[in-house]
């Protein structure tokens, strides 16, 4: 259902600082549901695929090297207008213009080392969902044989 979800990964940074519990009780007091979740360690190839679309940008080798770094939670997170509300949430890439109480303010380090990645569109969030989950890992709130 297009709308609803959205998917997030917490970064090896914020692993690595032991922010997964802090950053997963913000998303689920926002009223997120995780319909899907794990914690893995992206190889160079899957973060070079995950993210195809930026190969072109001065940033893009940084962000393989720093995801590919360490373990990542990745997860699919659902409510109505899932990937505005997230990232409303996690707040500006740059952590210094993020506002008060956004993930990204609380617990980035810097902008490469931003705690958190989250879909910027329904059809990426599609995509990126996919990337990381089969249908049968997922438990929507939003289908009802599902859960």
């Amino acid at each position: 259902m297009p709308g609803t979800k959205t998917l997030t990964i917490i970064k090896p940074g914020a692993v690595s600082h032991e922010y997964i519990g802090p950053i997963l009780k913000i998303i689920n007091d926002h009223g997120f549901h995780i319909s899907a979740m794990r914690l893995l360690r992206l190889t160079r190839k899957q973060v070079e695929n995950f993210y195809a679309v930026h190969n072109e940008k001065p940033f893009y080798n940084g962000l393989v090297e720093f995801m590919s770094s360490g373990p990542v939670v990745v997860a699919i997170l659902e409510k109505k207008n899932a990937v505005i509300e997230y990232r409303r949430l996690i707040g500006h890439t740059d952590p210094s213009k993020a506002e008060p109480g956004t993930i990204r303010k609380m617990f980035a380090e810097s902008v490469e080392r931003n705690a958190v990645h989250g879909s910027d569109s329904d059809e990426n969030a599609e995509f990126e969902c996919d990337f990381f989950f089969s249908r049968s890992e997922r438990f929507s709130l939003f289908d009802p044989l599902h859960f």
